[in-house]
């Protein structure tokens, strides 16, 4: 069993250097992927956005910020832009009166979809662990 953990610890020491072992941190790059890539889709509205198009294939605006709780409609607007510029969603406008747009994950955001589900699985299995640790720390 040790030897199992050492050897994925051996990988993912391996994978963080291939990631960061070239940077020159005395002249960080103008443009990192971790950062850069996920920095949107990676706060709290765009997952909840992003998990819940994955539920439901197509989604309105009404129905996402309903939801969404708690979101605002200029946040929600504004996160959807940002998510379709982005290309993890797709925006459909019909010409109808009034307008319907309808959003859904595009084949990006729907593998974008699966990471986020393994780390929710992760989380979700080691929220007791991390609300203990909270518990620990808690200054009293």
């Amino acid at each position: 069993m040790e030897t199992i953990i050492e050897n994925q610890q051996v990988r993912t020491a391996k994978k963080l250097k291939k990631m960061f072992g070239h940077i020159d941190y005395r002249n960080p790059p103008e443009l990192c992927p971790v950062r850069d890539v996920l920095a949107l889709a990676s706060d709290k509205w765009s997952i909840l956005i992003i998990l819940y198009l994955g539920y439901f294939p197509v989604l309105r605006f009404n129905k996402l910020k309903k939801y969404v709780y708690g979101i605002s409609n200029r946040v929600l607007s504004e996160r959807l832009k940002m998510l379709e510029n982005d290309g993890y969603l797709v925006r459909k406008m019909y010409p109808e009166v009034p307008i319907r747009v309808e959003y859904s994950l595009s084949d990006f955001g729907k593998k974008y979809v699966e990471k986020l589900i393994q780390l929710t699985e992760w989380m979700q299995l080691n929220s007791p662990k991390v609300l203990q640790n909270k518990e620990k720390f808690q200054i009293k």
